[in-house]
Formats: structure tokens, sequence, C-alpha cells
């Protein structure tokens, strides 16, 4: 394997609007940019210089033309990517608040990420990928729902390692129940998990993050990364523990962070060339270091709008890091 990551799911535009910290009718104009969780992870890895790969499906419009350029420019692989007429591709209009956390509006109804069948999922697809990673957006009762089965059945022959973070998204949902084993469907099929502080007792059952790990390891993951916001983030394996302090920022946007902490996380990861049987074993001092490296790119996108534009590269992380 080469070390490439390759990621399924949505790819959609952001429309960022020009204030934070005010209702939806006093915003004056909505600025648009390349977003969706799965496209985001790949974009964080590709501009931190390790190689990555989009496997979508988006309308044949302005927009879905406009990813596929934006996703080249920051070198994703995009050759993976189809355009279909049968749907447009799928909108966000996204409300900030006061400290930078927002809210989201979709138009996807459905949108032609929703309709990509199973069969356009191809194993060339995975020559070379050592990382499949997806969220949880694309899971529900529709054609990707099987796109992403087949896909992780092609990585698990494989043997390459499954990251999910469900980025749970209610209003997509007929109920929250049926996000909620819609996620717990695809948890035993992963070996990375990582959640934010508000979705672990919805997934887990319980909101203490040494509890959540231990459920999720009852399920057969083997790392799990649980992300706190402004108090830091934790990696557990089944035999370590690490935990890192969030860095202190003045958030602009946190869209997109969650994601660039994910991607940065699986960068750093990939240095060392770690395999799916190596994920247990991974000492607490290099889970530390992985949790510094994805805190401090988190520190740095959460102070400027947008996702993508706002990721750092390795070279300004290091120059970051020196001072």
């Amino acid at each position: 394997m080469d070390n490439i990551l390759a990621a399924i799911g949505e790819a959609l535009i952001d429309f960022i609007p020009d204030k934070s910290g005010c209702p939806f009718d006093e915003i004056g104009s909505f600025a648009p940019k390349v977003g969706g969780a799965p496209a985001n992870v790949c974009a964080a890895y590709s501009v931190l210089g390790g190689r990555s790969r989009m496997i979508t499906q988006l309308g044949d419009d302005l927009f879905g033309h406009r990813i596929i350029r934006r996703l080249d420019e920051v070198g994703v692989d995009t050759s993976c990517i189809s355009l279909t007429d049968k749907a447009n591709t799928a909108l966000a209009f996204v409300t900030l608040k006061e400290n930078g956390d927002r809210e989201f509006s979709f138009y996807r109804n459905p949108s032609a990420d929703m309709l990509m069948p199973p069969e356009a999922v191809k194993e060339e697809f995975f020559d070379g990928v050592s990382v499949l990673h997806f969220c949880s957006v694309d899971i529900g009762d529709f054609l990707m729902k099987q796109a992403h089965l087949r896909a992780i059945d092609i990585m698990r022959k494989k043997g390459g390692i499954i990251s999910f973070d469900p980025n749970l998204r209610f209003n997509l949902w007929d109920s929250k129940e049926a996000l909620k084993n819609a996620v717990r469907e695809f948890i035993p099929l992963s070996n990375i998990v990582k959640l934010s502080e508000d979705e672990l007792e919805f997934v887990t059952g319980t909101a203490d993050p040494e509890q959540s790990a231990a459920w999720l390891f009852s399920q057969g993951v083997s790392l799990v990364l649980i992300t706190m916001g402004s108090k830091g983030a934790y990696a557990f394996t089944k035999t370590a523990q690490g935990f890192s302090p969030a860095k202190p920022v003045k958030a602009i946007d946190t869209t997109g962070a969650g994601d660039g902490f994910t991607g940065a996380f699986l960068w750093k990861l990939g240095q060392k060339g770690t395999t799916k049987s190596a994920l247990e074993k991974i000492p607490m001092q290099y889970l530390c270091e992985c949790l510094d490296f994805a805190n401090s790119f988190c520190a740095v996108s959460v102070q400027q709008k947008g996702a993508i534009a706002s990721y750092p590269t390795a070279e300004q992380m290091r120059q970051i890091n020196q001072n």
C-alpha cells in the first residue's frame, strides 16, 4: 500500500455567512466554499502533503464542477468522482454563532451523492489505499449506503484501515432512532472511530470518554478519538490512552475543524506507516504526538472562515510548532 487515504461520501458547497452571532434574517450574503466532511478530510490530508482520493457522485452542474476544480487544486485525486444529471450537487447554508460554532440548513432532497449506486465503486479505486474514511451523512436508506458497504467490503479484504467519524447531522434524518441505528450498524465495520463530546452519549449511551471508548472496543473498534472542543482531545486503544489540551485561540469559524482534526491525525499516523494490526499497539507517546499535531492543525483552521481554505500545509505547521 502507498499510504493513500480514500474517503467516500458527500462533497458539497458550504455557503458561509458574512457575519456571525446574528439571526439568519440579518445575514447579508453567503460565500460559497467547497466542503462536505469526507472531502474536507481528503483536503486536509493532501494539503499536508499526503495522497488522497475522493469517491462520490456530484451533479453535472456548476457546483459539482467547482468542487472538482477545488479538490484538484489542493491535490486530491478526483478521478473516482462521477457526475449525474439525475440530481443536483448538495448545498449547505451555514449560520455561525459568536463562538464560531455553526448550524446547517441542507439542500439535498435528494442530492447527487445520495444516488451513487454500489456498482459505481470499483475495486481499482482502492489501489494503494491504506485508509478508507467515511461519515454518517450518506449512510441513510438510499443507494449511497450500499456504495459505502461495498467500499468497506473491498477495503476489509485488502486489509486496510477503516475510519468512521459519525459527524451527526440530526436534521437530515427522519428520526434520531434511524440515525443511531445506522451509526451503530457501521461502527463494528470500523477500526478507528472519532466522536465529538456532544455525540458520545447519543452513540455509546454514556457521556464519559473512558466508558464510551470501552463500549466502542466491545464493538470491535481498535482506536477511539474523542474531541472535546476547547477542552482538548483524547485517543484510546485497549492498552494506551493519550490526551492533548486544545490550543487557546479565538475561534472565527469551526466549519470543517473536526474534519481537519481527523485528516491531520490520519496523516500523522500514516507518517509511521501504521497498519491495521498495529493500531492497538500504538505507544502512548505517539498517540499524544498525533493528538498534539491534530489540535495544532485545528487551532490554525478555526481562526479563518471556511474549511479547506483554512487548512495549513506541513511547512506552515513546522513553522508554527517551532515558535
